[in-house]
Protein backbone atom coordinates (compact mmCIF):
# COMPACT_ATOMS: atom_id res chain seq x y z
CA UNK A 1 0.00 0.00 0.00
CA UNK A 2 1.40 3.33 -1.03
CA UNK A 3 0.48 6.61 0.63
CA UNK A 4 1.19 9.96 -0.93
CA UNK A 5 0.07 13.48 -0.17
CA UNK A 6 0.47 16.36 -2.54
CA UNK A 7 1.05 19.93 -1.41
CA UNK A 8 -2.38 21.08 -2.67
CA UNK A 9 -4.01 18.22 -0.71
CA UNK A 10 -2.14 19.23 2.42
CA UNK A 11 -3.04 22.89 1.99
CA UNK A 12 -6.70 22.00 1.47
CA UNK A 13 -6.69 19.81 4.58
CA UNK A 14 -5.10 22.56 6.69
CA UNK A 15 -7.45 25.18 5.28
CA UNK A 16 -10.40 23.03 6.35
CA UNK A 17 -9.65 24.19 9.92
CA UNK A 18 -10.91 27.58 8.84
CA UNK A 19 -9.87 30.46 6.64
CA UNK A 20 -6.67 32.01 7.83
CA UNK A 21 -5.36 28.86 9.51
CA UNK A 22 -2.34 28.52 7.20
CA UNK A 23 -1.38 32.22 7.43
CA UNK A 24 -1.55 32.00 11.24
CA UNK A 25 0.81 29.02 11.21
CA UNK A 26 3.22 31.02 9.06
CA UNK A 27 2.99 34.08 11.34
CA UNK A 28 3.78 31.98 14.41
CA UNK A 29 6.60 30.23 12.55
CA UNK A 30 8.04 33.63 11.58
CA UNK A 31 7.78 34.81 15.19
CA UNK A 32 9.51 31.67 16.44
CA UNK A 33 12.39 31.97 13.96
CA UNK A 34 12.81 35.71 14.51
CA UNK A 35 12.70 35.58 18.31
CA UNK A 36 14.94 32.50 18.49
CA UNK A 37 17.67 34.10 16.39
CA UNK A 38 17.38 37.43 18.22
CA UNK A 39 17.73 35.68 21.60
CA UNK A 40 20.77 33.75 20.38
CA UNK A 41 22.39 36.93 19.03
CA UNK A 42 21.64 38.80 22.27
CA UNK A 43 23.21 36.14 24.47
CA UNK A 44 26.33 35.94 22.29
CA UNK A 45 26.69 39.74 22.20
CA UNK A 46 26.30 40.02 25.98
CA UNK A 47 29.00 37.40 26.56
CA UNK A 48 31.45 38.07 23.72
CA UNK A 49 30.63 41.54 22.30
CA UNK A 50 30.19 39.91 18.89
CA UNK A 51 27.30 39.28 16.53
CA UNK A 52 28.28 36.30 14.36
CA UNK A 53 27.84 36.74 10.61
CA UNK A 54 26.24 33.34 10.22
CA UNK A 55 23.35 34.42 12.47
CA UNK A 56 22.98 38.02 11.24
CA UNK A 57 23.13 37.01 7.56
CA UNK A 58 20.64 34.19 8.23
CA UNK A 59 18.30 36.67 9.91
CA UNK A 60 18.56 39.03 6.91
CA UNK A 61 17.93 36.24 4.41
CA UNK A 62 14.99 34.82 6.36
CA UNK A 63 13.42 38.27 6.75
CA UNK A 64 13.63 38.85 3.01
CA UNK A 65 12.32 35.34 2.32
CA UNK A 66 9.42 36.02 4.69
CA UNK A 67 8.64 39.22 2.79
CA UNK A 68 8.85 37.53 -0.60
CA UNK A 69 6.84 34.44 0.29
CA UNK A 70 4.25 35.74 2.74
CA UNK A 71 3.38 39.37 2.63
CA UNK A 72 4.54 40.94 -0.61
CA UNK A 73 6.61 43.67 1.05
CA UNK A 74 9.86 42.56 -0.52
CA UNK A 75 10.85 45.95 -1.91
CA UNK A 76 10.17 47.80 1.38
CA UNK A 77 12.14 45.23 3.32
CA UNK A 78 15.03 45.12 0.86
CA UNK A 79 15.28 48.92 1.11
CA UNK A 80 15.08 48.57 4.90
CA UNK A 81 17.95 46.08 4.99
CA UNK A 82 20.17 48.24 2.77
CA UNK A 83 19.27 51.46 4.58
CA UNK A 84 19.73 49.94 8.04
CA UNK A 85 23.18 48.65 7.17
CA UNK A 86 24.24 51.81 5.36
CA UNK A 87 23.16 54.22 8.09
CA UNK A 88 24.89 52.32 10.90
CA UNK A 89 28.10 51.81 8.91
CA UNK A 90 28.15 55.55 8.20
CA UNK A 91 27.67 56.33 11.90
CA UNK A 92 30.35 53.76 12.82
CA UNK A 93 32.90 55.27 10.45
CA UNK A 94 32.09 58.89 11.40
CA UNK A 95 32.40 58.10 15.12
CA UNK A 96 35.73 56.35 14.60
CA UNK A 97 37.06 59.28 12.57
CA UNK A 98 35.89 61.86 15.13
CA UNK A 99 36.75 60.01 18.33
CA UNK A 100 39.56 57.71 17.20
CA UNK A 101 37.89 54.62 18.70
CA UNK A 102 35.10 52.20 17.91
CA UNK A 103 31.56 53.08 18.94
CA UNK A 104 29.31 50.78 16.97
CA UNK A 105 30.47 47.46 15.67
CA UNK A 106 29.83 46.21 12.15
CA UNK A 107 27.67 43.48 13.67
CA UNK A 108 25.29 46.17 14.93
CA UNK A 109 24.93 47.41 11.34
CA UNK A 110 24.19 43.88 10.14
CA UNK A 111 21.64 43.43 12.93
CA UNK A 112 19.90 46.67 11.96
CA UNK A 113 19.91 45.41 8.36
CA UNK A 114 18.13 42.32 9.68
CA UNK A 115 15.66 44.63 11.41
CA UNK A 116 15.03 46.31 8.07
CA UNK A 117 14.60 42.92 6.42
CA UNK A 118 11.93 41.93 8.96
CA UNK A 119 10.20 45.28 9.57
CA UNK A 120 10.85 47.28 6.39
CA UNK A 121 12.38 50.72 6.09
CA UNK A 122 9.47 52.30 7.99
CA UNK A 123 10.36 50.28 11.09
CA UNK A 124 13.98 51.40 11.26
CA UNK A 125 13.47 54.66 13.19
CA UNK A 126 11.36 52.84 15.79
CA UNK A 127 13.91 50.03 16.13
CA UNK A 128 16.73 52.52 16.69
CA UNK A 129 14.62 54.61 19.08
CA UNK A 130 13.64 51.60 21.20
CA UNK A 131 17.15 50.11 21.13
CA UNK A 132 18.84 53.39 22.00
CA UNK A 133 16.33 54.18 24.72
CA UNK A 134 16.74 50.79 26.34
CA UNK A 135 20.53 51.09 26.09
CA UNK A 136 20.44 54.48 27.79
CA UNK A 137 18.24 53.12 30.56
CA UNK A 138 20.66 50.21 31.06
CA UNK A 139 23.57 52.68 31.21
CA UNK A 140 21.95 54.32 34.23
CA UNK A 141 22.73 51.26 36.33
CA UNK A 142 26.17 51.45 38.02
CA UNK A 143 26.88 47.75 37.40
CA UNK A 144 26.46 48.27 33.65
CA UNK A 145 28.50 51.50 33.60
CA UNK A 146 31.35 49.80 35.47
CA UNK A 147 31.96 47.56 32.46
CA UNK A 148 32.88 50.61 30.34
CA UNK A 149 31.35 48.86 27.30
CA UNK A 150 27.73 48.10 26.59
CA UNK A 151 26.78 45.69 23.81
CA UNK A 152 24.12 47.33 21.63
CA UNK A 153 22.91 44.10 19.99
CA UNK A 154 20.51 42.98 22.74
CA UNK A 155 18.82 46.40 22.75
CA UNK A 156 18.53 46.45 18.96
CA UNK A 157 17.16 42.90 19.10
CA UNK A 158 14.49 43.99 21.56
CA UNK A 159 13.61 46.92 19.31
CA UNK A 160 13.33 44.63 16.28
CA UNK A 161 11.03 42.22 18.11
CA UNK A 162 8.80 44.98 19.52
CA UNK A 163 8.45 46.69 16.13
CA UNK A 164 7.78 43.40 14.32
CA UNK A 165 5.10 42.52 16.86
CA UNK A 166 3.55 45.99 16.60
CA UNK A 167 3.44 45.73 12.81
CA UNK A 168 1.80 42.29 13.06
CA UNK A 169 -0.70 42.77 15.92
CA UNK A 170 -3.62 42.70 13.53
CA UNK A 171 -2.50 39.32 12.18
CA UNK A 172 -2.47 37.92 15.70
CA UNK A 173 -6.06 39.07 16.17
CA UNK A 174 -5.09 41.54 18.89
CA UNK A 175 -6.15 44.58 16.87
CA UNK A 176 -9.24 44.49 14.67
CA UNK A 177 -8.69 44.67 10.93
CA UNK A 178 -9.53 47.83 9.02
Amino acid sequence: MQFSVTVPDLMQALDSYGPGFIPMIMIYLSLTVLSGLLIALSVIDLKMFRLPNVLTFSLIALGLLDAYMLNGQFQDRLIGAALGYGVFVTIEMAFKKLRGKDGLGRGDAKLLAAGGAWCGWMGLPFIVLIGSGMGLIAALFPSVRAQNRIPFGPFLALGILIVWLAFNLEKFGILPGQ
